[in-house]
């Protein structure tokens, strides 16, 4: 059984953050872990208060878990401060973690922030050079590289100087293109477009967190990253193509697709 760790935020309403990782470790065949890093309140309509764990309990938490189960993967979530960012820096490089995957939400689909300016600099600084593969998605490949990315040319531009910052690969994700939903992997050598199906579903809350989990789960198993990432867009093409619709406004996917749930 490989072992599979999220660092990421709570969200009440199980769409995203931790609960989506989780479900999606079980549904790809890893035990999931957690560490949580804050507090929200939200559902499919709205996102309301914020409450950050402190650092200090974060790296506690780390701690607990590095020195009992371990981890063949990581994947970490929303960072919270530049506090939280350079402890989980430290305790990853302590623990000597692998298979990091950086899912960089400091950015919301919607265009919300969802942290500090000193968190998005830290994560830069600290989180990028320690990442096997980051998946930000238009917003924040943007907010990153201080250009807007809204076409594919611009993530092509975008994954070509984002990848000077990171160890590994950057996977731009591509679900709020106009005209299809195609992500981009590149390794620093090739180009690979994942050619994604643009649903008539409204219904697809956490997707990036799903994504970004599903990766993370496949190098947890042993793939490489473009294989990784290649099984992570047909898990989560196949979470949205199921349809799954609860709630009043963007709903979740449906994380439980191939156990027929």
């Amino acid at each position: 059984m490989k072992r599979a760790l999220s660092i990421a935020g709570s969200d009440c309403s199980g769409g995203a953050g931790i609960q989506a990782d989780l479900k999606t470790f079980l549904s790809c065949g890893v035990y999931g872990m957690s560490v949580l890093t804050a507090v929200t309140a939200q559902n499919t309509v709205h996102a309301g208060s914020i409450l950050l764990v402190p650092a200090e309990l974060v790296a506690e938490q780390l701690d607990a878990v590095f020195q009992d189960i371990g981890a063949d993967c990581v994947k970490i979530g929303m960072p919270g401060t530049a506090g939280t960012v350079r402890a989980i820096s430290e305790k990853l490089n302590l623990y000597r973690a692998c298979n990091v995957v950086v899912d960089t939400p400091v950015c919301a689909s919607t265009g919300r922030i969802l942290a500090e300016p000193s968190a998005v600099l830290a994560v830069r600084e600290y989180l990028f050079p320690l990442a096997d593969l980051i998946t930000p998605n238009l917003s924040e490949a943007g907010l990153f590289t201080g250009r807007p990315v809204e076409k594919k040319a611009d993530m092509v531009r975008a994954a070509e100087e984002l990848k000077k910052l990171v160890k590994g690969a950057v996977l731009v994700k591509g679900g709020h293109l106009p005209d299809c939903a195609d992500d981009l992997l590149f390794d620093g050598e090739n180009m690979l477009w994942l050619a994604g199906v643009r649903y008539e579903n409204p219904n697809t809350h956490g997707s990036g967190c799903t994504l970004s989990a599903a990766a993370a789960a496949g190098m947890a198993k042993g793939l490489y990253v473009r294989e990784a990432a290649e099984e992570a867009k047909r898990y989560i093409t196949g979470a949205i193509e199921s349809g799954l619709n609860l709630g009043r406004g963007c709903g979740p996917l449906n994380h439980g697709w191939r156990m027929k749930l």
